[in-house]
């Protein structure tokens, strides 16, 4: 990160954060850092020596970003994961959404708890070769709220990369909370000297998602964090026709179910019609959605993901969209995706590397 990290709504003659009188001293008066700043530990972290022994199995970090929540970003990551796994690779999930673990339940592991062992702490797998690592594993009811101040999100986030044994990993898949917030600086700071391959940012195409993801893209360039590329997902509703329900809805606002009769109608005249797919825009992309961004800020576009029922269901089961066919639109969007990323030979680990 840029020398001393001055925040940029610091005071005038800001002493700098690792200043021992960082948050003493008079010009720190009234600034809206400065009690972080007083509290802070001072100097070199010893823990990073022990974060960087850890992290120095892992052949490939990526983060997954977004500016906005609800847009898909922890369906990806979990997608993201269980692609690499079933290409083989050792792959590793790391929840650091502190205040809202949804990769438990979109990994199946809901209630399994954290083992501990000589080495450190154990991911929770979901095969031999994808662990995960989540809080929502060490919630006593997961319907518990997490009210936590930042130095307490740090302090979590520091020991998931001390003191968890991953073991050999070609890919360790860190998925963030959404904005630029403490966990998005605690981890860029624990990670960078280790190496930080990149950040996936992901996004939905209308500009009110635009406007928060274009701040996570300047959030990365003033760390030093390269964008791997930005994901539009949810770009278009795509659905076979043959599952829509067909309502018919009276003057008085009545509705009366017809999916029977119009999948019937379409089966005796039209049958070929029960074998398309249908597509519609849900969110407004006539601004030019991500792919406008990307090129305006100079970013790689790594491709859209449509909006698909299935995914959904994929995803609240606990399992990838890749295991079978039901995930068809969204599944071939995503390979697509991955298959993009993985063509940067920075991101590739080859069958040498990988001991096979």
């Amino acid at each position: 990160m840029a020398d001393q990290e001055i925040p940029e709504d610091a005071n005038e003659h800001c002493p700098g954060p690792q200043s021992e009188s960082a948050g003493k001293a008079d010009s720190c008066a009234g600034c809206p850092n400065q009690e972080i700043c007083a509290t802070a530990p001072k100097g070199p972290d010893p823990d990073l020596v022990a974060i960087a022994e850890r992290m120095a199995t892992v052949k490939h970090k990526i983060l997954v970003l977004s500016g906005k929540g609800g847009v898909g970003k922890s369906t990806f990551s979990a997608q993201l994961a269980f692609a690499l796994a079933g290409m083989d690779h050792q792959v590793g999930l790391l929840d650091i959404d502190i205040c809202g673990p949804s990769i438990p339940k979109m990994l199946g592991l809901e209630g399994q708890d954290i083992h501990q062992s000589n080495l450190g702490w154990s991911p929770v797998y979901v095969e031999s070769n994808l662990g995960v690592m989540s809080i929502g594993f060490m919630l006593p009811n997961p319907d518990e709220a997490v009210i936590w101040r930042g130095p307490r999100k740090n302090g979590i986030i520091k020991q998931f990369l001390k003191d968890v044994h991953w073991g050999e990993l070609d890919y360790l898949v860190v998925d963030a909370p959404p904005g630029t917030s403490d966990e998005h600086i605690s981890i860029v700071q624990f990670l960078q000297a280790t190496g930080i391959d990149g950040a996936i940012i992901v996004t939905t195409p209308q500009e009110v998602s635009l406007i928060d993801v274009r701040k996570e893209v300047s959030f990365c360039k003033k760390v030093g964090i390269r964008v791997l590329g930005v994901v539009e997902n949810m770009s278009g509703l795509q659905q076979p026709l043959a599952d829509f329900k067909f309502m018919k809805v009276s003057g008085k606002g009545e509705e009366t179910d017809m999916t029977e009769w119009a999948l019937n109608y379409m089966k005796e005249n039209a049958p070929e019609m029960l074998n398309l797919i249908t597509c519609t825009e849900v969110f407004d992309s006539s601004k030019g959605g991500a792919a406008k961004m990307c090129r305006e800020m100079e970013v790689p576009f790594l491709g859209k993901v449509p909006m698909d029922p299935m995914l959904g269901k994929a995803a609240e089961e606990g399992r990838s969209c890749f295991a079978d066919q039901q995930c068809g639109a969204s599944a071939a969007a995503l390979r697509r995706i991955i298959d993009k990323l993985l063509e940067d030979p920075t991101m590739s680990v080859s069958m040498m590397e990988d001991g096979a």
